[in-house]
């Protein structure tokens, strides 16, 4: 995998870069110092891997996977406040590692990221969003890594998205139609001008007003499509 060193301290940066070299896994290929290196040298280098400290001048790590446009790539954080990591990012995190990073925690990460790397099979390619490909979605102090695939609804708030997955509805820095444009037509149908469904968690549907559809998903939201739309719905579905 290849990787990008994000911290504001260049000793950090030097000296978790020593630690990678026994780890031939991993292959370090840029260093930022800020988010605006950071959004350069990722849009530039596409890395797979992001070791990413939290707290930098100016914008945080946080700020920074916000602007990013998915697919994010593969993140370990770096921190010396074990608050960030451990509150807000232990489940939804492939990992994270206190300063001074202790060598073996380091190559425990290093398995996990090889693993989870053997299981996504490959790296994601320019287009639609593969299944496993990650958005990173924060909502006050809570934050997520979520799967495409685990994406039931999406909807328009003007220049944001809401997403719905599991029990959560937060919203995402990103307009509809700029998701739409990499979601997989054969997974994500646009049900009409705000609402965007992926027909993988459809549960019922069912004929309503004027040859209109509704269309219920199995987190129990309904959604109504047009004739129009019913129509390619139809087809779409060989129904």
């Amino acid at each position: 995998m290849n990787a990008l060193i994000i911290d504001d301290e260049r000793l950090a940066r030097e000296e978790l870069k020593e630690l990678l070299e026994v780890h031939p896994e991993i292959t370090v290929v840029g260093e930022a110092a800020n988010v605006e290196e950071a959004l350069e040298a990722v849009s530039t280098l596409k890395p797979d891997l992001l070791f990413l400290d939290v707290q930098m001048p100016g914008a945080n790590g946080f700020e920074l996977l916000e602007r990013l446009e998915p697919p994010i790539p593969k993140v370990v954080f770096t921190t010396a406040h074990a608050e960030h990591a451990v509150e807000a990012f232990s489940v939804n995190a492939l990992d994270y590692l206190l300063k001074p990073i202790d060598p073996e925690r380091l190559a425990d990460s290093v398995d996990r990221l090889t693993e989870h790397a053997e299981a996504a099979g490959g790296d994601s390619t320019e287009g639609p969003f593969g299944p496993t490909d990650e958005v990173f979605v924060r909502d006050g102090e809570r934050c997520w890594f979520v799967e495409v695939s685990q994406l039931r609804l999406l909807e328009s708030e003007g220049n944001y998205t809401r997403i719905v997955f599991e029990a959560e509805r937060p919203l995402l820095l990103r307009s509809l139609n700029t998701l739409e444009s990499r979601l997989d037509p054969k997974v994500f149908f646009r049900a009409n001008r705000s609402q965007i469904i992926n027909l993988k968690w459809i549960e019922k549907i069912e004929p309503w007003f004027s040859g209109s559809l509704r269309v219920t998903l199995k987190g129990g939201e309904s959604v109504e499509l047009s004739r129009r739309k019913a129509k390619l719905f139809r087809d779409t579905m060989s129904l």
